[in-house]
């Protein structure tokens, strides 16, 4: 029987568990963190590309619950810690820079000009409301992704994109 999986060819017919102990092997050291993102399908769509960019892990703080379907069964490949709490998520942070994407507060200074460091947690918020004020404080940095049509920003699942290839592109392309 054909694996009618979305995956590249070396994974096919492999077990979940095999794919997932394949992909730990070359992990990036990148992680993601979504705090109160309202539409599951936009962290459906977050966890999906964070496999495409086989980053480390995916937090999710506070909401627990996402349509696993627009994760296209990605999230069977990548750890995904639920935090009930900012203060736990922070809790697992302490040696990493946090660089929240955020365009609605005087702190956020272009993506295109941020210097990645390996270990970093890229922070991502709700449309609505955007990142909490306190994981806004917690954070490292804010950046944002600069627009260039009449509407301000990008859908959530489309910045965490962009802002996943920024860091690979500045921290993976480079060691190739």
């Amino acid at each position: 029987m054909e694996d009618s999986r979305n995956l590249i060819d070396k994974y096919k017919g492999l077990t979940n568990e095999q794919i997932f102990a394949a992909l730990a092997n070359n992990r990036t050291n990148l992680e993601i963190a979504i705090e109160n993102v309202e539409h599951d399908f936009n962290i459906g769509s977050i966890v999906r590309t964070a496999n495409s960019f086989n980053v480390a892990k995916v937090h999710i703080i506070g909401k627990k619950k996402y349509n696993r379907r627009g994760a296209m069964c990605t999230d069977k490949y990548l750890e995904i810690i639920h935090h009930a709490s900012l203060a736990d998520f922070l809790q697992t942070q302490q040696d990493r820079t946090l660089i929240a994407i955020e365009n609605n507060t005087p702190r956020a200074l272009p993506l295109h000009d941020v210097k990645f460091t390996q270990a970093t947690t890229l922070i991502f918020g709700s449309e609505n409301s955007g990142i909490t004020p306190e994981l806004l404080a917690a954070a490292n940095d804010v950046r944002f992704i600069e627009s260039f049509g009449s509407t301000r920003s990008v859908n959530v699942g489309a910045a965490a994109a962009i802002a996943m290839y920024e860091w690979t592109r500045q921290c993976v392309f480079v060691d190739r």
